[in-house]
C-alpha cells in the first residue's frame, strides 16, 4: 500500500483539507466517529467538484479518478500507513488531545501529525505525543479549495525538518504557506477576531446597525464581506472559543468577549448553520 495523507474530521475543513489532498495526487483516508458524518463529507465534497465540471474547470472523468482516491473509515487504525495526518476536529483542547494521543499510538514513528486548529497550543499538542518535534499546526482557510493561505505554525519542539517538509507539502497542494511561532490566535486569528469583536461591540452599544457595520467595513475598507457577517459564516460559537484562548493565553482585558456574542451563542444563535445569528438565513 501506497504512503497515505490522513484526515481526521470529515466536516467542513476535514472534508476540504481531504478534497485539496485528492486534487493534488494523494491517495487519502478520511476517519470519523460516525458513518453518517463521512457520507456528508463526501458528499460536500461531491458537490464542490461537480460545480468545478459544471464550470468547465475539471472533466468528469477527472472528477470520478480524485473521488477514487478518497476512502472514509471509522477507525483510527487505517491511518497506520499514513505519511501525515491532519487532524480537523472541533476546536476544543480536551477532544483535540484525545486525538493525537490516539494518533501517536497508531501511526508510524516518522509520521507527521498536523493540527488544523485556529487558536489552540500546538506546543501542548505536542506534548501529549512522544513525537513533538514531528507536531505542526497547518491551519487552512475556510473554504479550504478556494483559499491560498495555509499558516504554518510551529511548536516549541517543532524541528526545522518537520517545519521544511509541511513547507513543501503546503506547496505541492497548490496553497501559500507561511508560518508563525506558537501564540494564542496564532497571526489570523489574533488580528481577525479582536476586530470581530469590536463590531459586535458596536452593534451592542448600539453605534450603529449591523448593515451600516458590514457596510462600512465592506466599501470603506474593501472587506469581502462585513465582520458580523463573517462572523456568522465562521460560527459564533467559534468566535468566542476563540476569543476565550485570546482573553485566556494573554490575560488581557482588551480580547474580553462582547457580552452580545456571549448572549447569541447562550440562545443557540450561531449563525449561518443554525438559520440565525446576527443575520436571519
Amino acid at each position: 500500500m501506497s504512503e497515505i495523507f490522513g484526515v481526521v474530521g470529515s466536516g467542513t475543513m476535514g472534508a476540504g483539507i481531504a478534497q485539496a489532498a485528492a486534487r493534488a495526487g494523494f491517495d487519502v483516508v478520511m476517519r470519523d466517529v460516525a458513518q453518517e458524518f463521512l457520507a456528508r463529507g463526501m458528499t460536500a465534497i461531491d458537490k464542490s467538484f461537480q460545480r468545478d465540471v459544471d464550470k468547465e474547470r475539471l472533466s468528469a472523468d477527472e472528477k470520478s479518478a480524485i473521488m477514487t482516491r478518497i476512502r472514509t473509515t471509522t477507525d483510527i487504525g487505517a491511518l497506520s500507513d499514513a505519511f501525515i495526518v491532519v487532524e480537523a476536529v472541533t476546536e476544543d483542547f480536551e477532544v483535540k488531545n484525545e486525538v493525537f494521543k490516539s494518533l501517536d499510538g497508531v501511526t508510524k514513528p516518522e509520521a507527521i501529525l498536523a493540527s488544523n486548529t485556529s487558536s489552540i497550543s500546538i506546543t501542548k499538542l505536542g506534548a501529549v505525543t512522544r513525537r513533538p518535534d514531528k507536531v505542526i499546526g497547518m491551519h487552512f482557510m475556510n473554504p479550504v479549495p478556494v483559499m491560498k493561505l495555509v499558516e504554518i505554525i510551529r511548536g516549541a519542539a517543532t524541528s526545522d525538518q518537520t517545519y521544511e517538509k509541511i513547507r513543501e507539502l503546503t506547496e505541492k497542494l497548490g496553497k501559500a504557506p507561511l508560518g508563525c511561532q506558537d501564540s494564542p490566535g496564532f497571526i489570523s486569528n489574533r488580528v481577525l477576531m479582536p476586530m470581530i469583536n469590536e463590531a459586535i461591540f458596536a452593534l451592542y452599544e448600539g453605534v450603529a446597525t449591523r448593515e451600516s457595520i458590514d457596510g462600512i467595513m465592506k466599501l470603506g475598507m474593501n472587506h469581502p464581506m462585513g465582520p458580523l457577517t463573517l462572523a456568522d459564516f465562521i460560527g459564533l460559537d467559534v468566535c468566542l472559543a476563540i476569543m476565550n484562548v485570546l482573553h485566556d493565553g494573554f490575560s488581557d482585558s482588551k480580547y474580553r468577549p462582547c457580552p452580545l456574542l456571549k448572549r447569541y451563542v447562550d440562545a443557540g444563535w450561531l449563525g449561518k448553520k443554525t438559520g440565525r445569528g446576527f443575520y436571519e438565513y
